[in-house]
């Protein structure tokens, strides 16, 4: 794929844009690539620039460079996947498994995809249906996982679990999470959820704090349709995407969750392998 134009996305409120973008504007420019910006990126730039939203950015750019943390690139996912728009994704922020290239490497790996020299991973999201009274009323995409919690003031929750129209059990427990590979290593793994390859075709599903101790973390295959429904009364409970999206439950209402078609493109750091990443971001093996 040959690039002539880049959207830039940034992460809100970061001190250090103002060292990055303008120098980044001017290199692309002079490499023949019109650069497209969020408001985020145009924030920090002396002289006014045109904005989009980032929708906009997916719409009419061919490559996302995302410049932040995992949080910013799951806010740009859920853009770009449906429209096959691949994102190279730079650290500005703290811990970064998705945000796996540095700082320091930008314009090596910028070099490298024009070039196209850069290898791709593609991953898969999550498609979360709200039914309610039998009707879906929203959809959304989720990349890392979809949450179903309390509020602050509610008690356990309970919820009935079914696999592929199968019944599987019934939980009592704080939530419940429903995670891709790519969301293992997110809520899932603090929650004692293991660690999945993304090349693994599987969801994997990790109650919060069950009430009992046998309930453990559950993979099964993506192609199995998961259903999650609240037989009792249940007040001041959230689906949650990605930490990012919230919506109020109500007594009722069911979640499917399937597999969705769109896959995100992320370009990887070359010779840096996922286990790599992990024993940087984890620090397996220092003492």
């Amino acid at each position: 794929m040959s690039f002539q134009t880049i959207g830039i996305i940034s992460r809100p409120r970061r001190e250090d844009l103002a060292a990055v973008v303008p120098a980044l504007l001017e290199w692309l420019e002079k490499s023949g690539i019109q650069p497209l910006c969020d408001a985020e990126t145009a924030s920090c730039l002396s002289t006014p620039r045109p904005v989009r939203t980032r929708r906009q950015l997916a719409e009419e750019s061919q490559l996302l460079l995302v410049l932040g943390g995992d949080g910013t690139l799951l806010a740009a996912a859920r853009e770009a996947a449906p429209l096959g728009v691949p994102i190279l994704p730079v650290n500005l922020g703290s811990l970064g498994f998705l945000t796996s290239f540095t700082r320091e490497e930008l314009y090596p790996a910028l070099a490298d995809t024009l070039a196209e020299r850069h290898s791709i991973s593609e991953r898969v999201l999550l498609q979360a249906e709200l039914l309610r009274g039998g009707a879906t009323v929203e959809t959304h995409l989720a990349l890392n996982d979809a949450v179903i919690n309390k509020g602050v003031l509610a008690r356990m929750i309970d919820l009935e679990l079914s696999i592929e129209g199968d019944f599987v059990c019934r939980y009592r427990a704080d939530g419940l999470i429903v995670s891709t590979p790519t969301g293992s290593t997110a809520y899932s793994l603090s929650a004692g959820g293991p660690i999945v390859h993304p090349g693994v075709r599987a969801f994997l599903i990790t109650p919060i704090c069950p009430h009992m101790l046998s309930d453990r973390p559950l993979v099964v295959q993506d192609s199995s349709p998961i259903q999650i429904s609240f037989p009792g009364s249940n007040d001041s409970v959230f689906l949650t995407l990605d930490g990012q999206t919230g919506i109020k439950l109500q007594a009722g209402d069911v979640i499917r969750l399937t597999k969705a078609a769109a896959r995100l493109k992320l370009i990887q750091p070359p010779g840096k392998t996922y286990f790599e990443i992990l024993r940087s971001k984890l620090k397996w093996g220092e003492t």
